[in-house]
C-alpha cells in the first residue's frame, strides 16, 4: 500500500474516482506550500515543485495498493504527468502525479496556484 495524493478528477465524486478500485480515502489534505498548480488546457490539473513562490494544493490522500497504482491509475494518466513524491502540509510524504518539468512554459498551462483547488477552479470557469 502507498499513500497517494489526488488533486483532480480522481477525488471523491470525480469522474476518475472509479480507477481507485475501492482504495480507501484516508483524509482531505493540502500539500506543503512548495508547488505551482496549473490547469492543463482546462482538461486536468498538474502540480510541480518550485523553489520560489510556492502555494499549497488541495486534494485527498488515499491508501492505494501498488497493483491499483500500476494497473489503473498510472496507465490512465495523461502523458503530461508522471509519478512523483510530494510533501503534505504536515510533513507527510505521498506519491502524486506531477507535471513533467519539460512542459513548463507550455501555452496550454493556466496558472491556478492562487486558487490551489481544482474543484474551485472548475466551479469558477464553468459556463453560465
Amino acid at each position: 500500500m502507498v499513500l497517494m495524493f489526488l488533486n483532480g478528477d480522481g477525488m471523491r465524486g470525480g469522474r476518475l474516482n472509479v480507477q481507485l478500485d475501492g482504495a480507501p480515502l484516508l483524509r482531505a489534505a493540502r500539500s506543503a506550500p512548495k508547488y505551482r498548480y496549473y490547469s492543463v488546457g482546462d482538461r486536468f490539473p498538474a502540480m510541480i515543485a518550485t523553489a520560489h513562490d510556492g502555494r499549497p494544493v488541495t486534494g485527498e490522500v488515499y491508501e492505494v495498493p501498488l497493483e491499483v497504482l500500476r494497473d489503473n491509475l498510472i496507465p490512465n494518466e495523461p502523458p503530461e504527468l508522471e509519478l512523483g513524491l510530494i510533501e503534505l502540509d504536515d510533513g507527510t510524504a505521498c506519491l502524486a502525479t506531477v507535471l513533467r518539468a519539460n512542459l513548463l512554459g507550455s501555452p496550454e498551462l493556466i496558472d491556478i496556484s492562487d486558487i490551489g483547488d481544482w474543484r474551485a477552479y472548475r466551479g469558477m470557469s464553468a459556463p453560465g
